[in-house]
């Protein structure tokens, strides 16, 4: 049976960023740039590309920046018109004209899955799409518009994986995928979940990525499972028990381009490669790059 397209997405930024200070003392994680935009606004840009029109963001207190920046500022748009700068005017707009955002606070951090539980009331007996913005997938890469056809065709959750070396399968949630399921096919059904799993036990080498498109029976199950460590809600539990239900678990196997922000190291990675294809600096970056590789 067809279902609706999902429309609506959530986004997590409760975050204290803990590993990009001294800068997120102030400064929200999610608005820090890829060049000069900010990766929250790209996966927001994600988001509309595959026609999602509303966009939750699950902010914390002390994170009014987020909502400042996705606001009109008419002073600056004021000023920008009168030095006749088309190109900036524009900038501004981007991120307001994408889709039409909302905001809830979260009062305190306890896991991704008390900050999706958030959404209930703006799922509303929706479907759900949910966007780690530390996940940046490329645009010119295919991923989420796949999960929202697979999701209104089959129902029931559709998760985004990445297949990673074994070694490093412990720092995820693994997915284990059914008795006989071809490993190297792009569409897999998935029996379990482990959160990061020792690499020698890992049931596979597909790891979640931060694409999740969920079913409004998430909330019910969310509000049936038990804190863990740290008093944390995990997402994962919830559909782990979905499944234990019977509510059908797919996952589609990115093998396309993709950035990890939440790392320092790969956040200066991201941003190396993606300055490469700037459209305004990306020559003259990679230019600059070669010669500094060259001299070094």
């Amino acid at each position: 049976m067809a279902h609706r397209r999902a429309r609506l997405a959530l986004i997590p930024a409760a975050g204290r960023g803990t590993r990009f200070l001294p800068l997120t003392k102030s400064v929200p994680k999610e608005l820090v740039p890829i060049v000069s935009t900010p990766a929250l606004e790209l996966v927001v840009a994600e988001a509309s590309r595959n026609g999602v029109s509303e966009v939750l963001i699950v902010v914390s207190k002390g994170k009014s920046a987020i909502a400042d920046y996705f606001a009109p500022d008419r002073g600056l748009e004021t000023l920008l018109q009168e030095k006749g700068d088309a190109a900036g005017l524009a900038s501004i707009r981007h991120a307001a004209q994408l889709a039409t955002i909302h905001h809830v606070e979260q009062s305190a951090p306890r896991g991704l899955g008390d900050a999706v539980a958030h959404g209930e009331h703006f799922a509303a007996g929706e479907a759900l799409v949910v966007l780690l913005p530390d996940d940046l997938i490329d645009e010119r890469d295919e991923l989420l518009g796949t999960m929202l056809d697979l999701q209104a065709d089959r129902g029931g959750i559709v998760l985004g994986l990445i297949d990673v070396p074994r070694a490093e399968i412990g720092k995820y949630g693994c997915a284990a995928p059914v008795p006989g399921a071809d490993p190297t096919a792009d569409v897999v059904n998935i029996a379990d979940l482990v959160e990061k799993p020792d690499p020698r036990d890992a049931p596979s080498t597909l790891a979640l990525v931060g694409r999740y498109v969920l079913p409004p029976e998430i909330f019910d199950a969310l509000r049936e499972t038990q804190p863990g460590a740290n008093d944390e809600i995990q997402l994962t539990d919830a559909i782990r028990r979905l499944a234990r239900d019977g509510v059908p678990v797919t996952g589609v196997v990115f093998r396309g381009r993709r950035y990890d922000t939440g790392d320092r190291l790969e956040y200066v990675k991201a941003v190396v490669q993606l300055a490469g294809r700037h459209p305004e600096i990306g020559s003259d970056f990679t230019a600059w790059l070669r010669e500094y590789v060259s001299r070094t």
